[in-house]
């Protein structure tokens, strides 16, 4: 995932919504990550993408924050041929997993950058160039102390919400009820974006069951999803 106490194009913020951990790479991801990294994997960079240059057109650009494992990424991106997507995951594993999809499916509309997601938006995405963003299953650090490194938190909801162009929309899941209910407070009181639903949203078509979900269900858990939309005629 990414940190949790960004300003829209301000001062770094020191406390992390993710802890860097040294999980096990298998061959088929570490194949992956040597013969398609070169192609499909972007260096971060202090400086605007040019997403019509590395996808070679120009299409509706959504960005994913923390895809674990890249499966809903994978068939999101294959379901959707129209648009383009950019995965950003700190976990090599997730990456390499992510990479091995993209080559079974053969998938061109999709990049991965493995950076701070904070970082990735300030300085690599240019205002108001995204079509969409998803938060699918961030870790919800349950423990009340932790609560400062969840992922969504006033600041980076405005720094989404300036990343977004007008009818842009951001679509959260999560499966942890007290999680659902912080985000839903946050992104209402985000000036720049808009509730498409009355509280929750159902599940859009496009977003497929993932593996934590099919857990969340089997907990007992409901799952919630979160979409807002990029209000119009504001700056």
């Amino acid at each position: 995932m990414t940190a949790s106490r960004p300003a829209a194009d301000g001062p770094r913020r020191p406390v992390r919504s993710y802890v860097l951990r040294a999980g096990r790479m298998g061959s088929g991801q570490q194949r992956a990550l040597a013969e398609l990294g070169p192609r499909f994997v972007l260096p971060f960079q202090p400086q605007p993408l040019d997403a019509a240059a590395i996808f070679g057109r120009r299409a509706p650009l959504v960005l994913e924050i923390g895809f674990g494992m890249g499966a809903a990424t994978a068939a999101i991106a294959a379901a959707r041929p129209d648009a383009d997507f950019l995965g950003v995951e700190v976990h090599e594993p997730g990456v390499g997993a992510l990479l091995r999809l993209i080559g079974e499916h053969g998938l061109t509309n999709l990049r991965i950058v493995r950076h701070d997601a904070v970082e990735v938006l300030q300085q690599m995405i240019a205002p108001a160039s995204l079509a969409g963003v998803h938060v699918f299953f961030p870790d919800p650090w349950h423990k009340k102390r932790h609560h400062k490194r969840r992922l969504i938190q006033p600041p980076l909801a405005a720094l989404i919400a300036s990343r977004l162009a007008p009818g842009g929309v951001l679509h959260c899941a999560t499966d942890w009820e007290p999680y659902a209910e912080q985000m839903l407070q946050v992104l209402s009181a985000e000036p720049l974006l808009a509730n498409t639903a009355a509280g929750y949203a159902p599940r859009p078509d496009y977003r497929p069951l993932t593996k934590f979900e099919a857990r969340g269900l089997r907990l007992g858990h409901g799952v919630r999803d979160l979409v807002f939309s990029r209000v119009t005629g504001r700056p």
